[in-house]
């Protein structure tokens, strides 16, 4: 296969509820420069329900699929800057960690990867009470409600269209295995330590606890992290894309970020 390389790659993994489509502003403003290779993750966008998914569901399976997405459209051993989105993030930790030698850079916007938390941790506990009130929800409207007002705010999803709301729902039952996947991950702190290459993590000023705690601990723990903080809140890429797509692109052409 002839894949051309002239241009840098950068891999971009969305958010849970998402699509690929979320990056289409990053990208149409800066496909002169690098090479973009947006992947709809397992269940979103034209991407199917992992198969067989169950109570073994994880990251890895994740990173497979994304793995397979990519195959065709880089080179062997080709090296790619990777971009990440929530779930997105949390998943590009994970394929950070099994890929090193190839990733050049690393940019993650609010990761839920709510296993670097310890378990008494106010932060985990939060969205750990979301879990719990997402599986015992009576309908996947409830359910998706819990979901969908947690990162936004109360109320934000009975103000959507229902046909909105619908195709939301539909992915709820995806969302759960995330969140399966994201409470198994083994990964630690001293895991992302060894993470050495340039990388950014973004935070929006009013995201929930969580995730604002995972982003100053995973900051800390990188060693050539930069943390910024932005307007906006946990679906900033999408809600605030204007000011968070200029701090992805001149991360990816080596500006200097300082952390906040």
């Amino acid at each position: 296969m002839n894949i051309s390389t002239s241009l840098p790659a950068v891999v971009l993994l969305h958010s849970s509820m998402s699509s690929k489509g979320q990056w289409a502003e990053l990208i149409a403003r800066n496909e002169g420069s690098f090479r973009f290779i947006a992947v709809d993750l397992l269940g979103y966008g034209k991407s199917p329900f992992p198969a067989d998914a169950g109570d073994a569901f994880s990251l890895a399976h994740e990173v497979d699929a994304v793995n397979a997405a990519i195959a065709g459209k880089l080179a062997p051993d080709e090296p790619f800057h990777l971009i990440g989105h929530s779930y997105g993030g949390a998943t590009a930790l994970h394929m950070t960690r099994r890929m090193r030698a190839r990733v050049l850079s690393l940019a993650v916007f609010e990761p839920v990867a709510i296993h670097l938390l310890a378990e008494d941790d106010a932060a985990r506990i939060e969205i750990e009470n979301v879990v719990a009130d997402i599986h015992c929800a009576a309908s996947a409207h409830d359910a998706t409600r819990n979901f969908i007002d947690y990162w936004n705010r109360a109320g934000a999803f009975d103000a959507l269209p229902a046909a909105q709301q619908e195709r939301f729902c539909a992915q709820i039952a995806k969302v759960k295995l995330d969140f399966q996947a994201l409470l198994g991950e083994p990964a630690t702190l001293a895991d992302m330590a060894q993470l050495d290459m340039p990388a950014l993590v973004l935070c929006g000023e009013r995201s929930p606890l969580s995730t604002r705690r995972v982003a100053a601990c995973l900051a800390a723990a990188l060693p050539n992290g930069a943390a910024v903080q932005t307007k906006g809140g946990h679906m900033a890429p999408i809600t605030h894309a204007a000011i968070v797509n200029p701090l992805l692109a001149g991360f990816l052409v080596g500006e200097e970020i300082a952390s906040d």
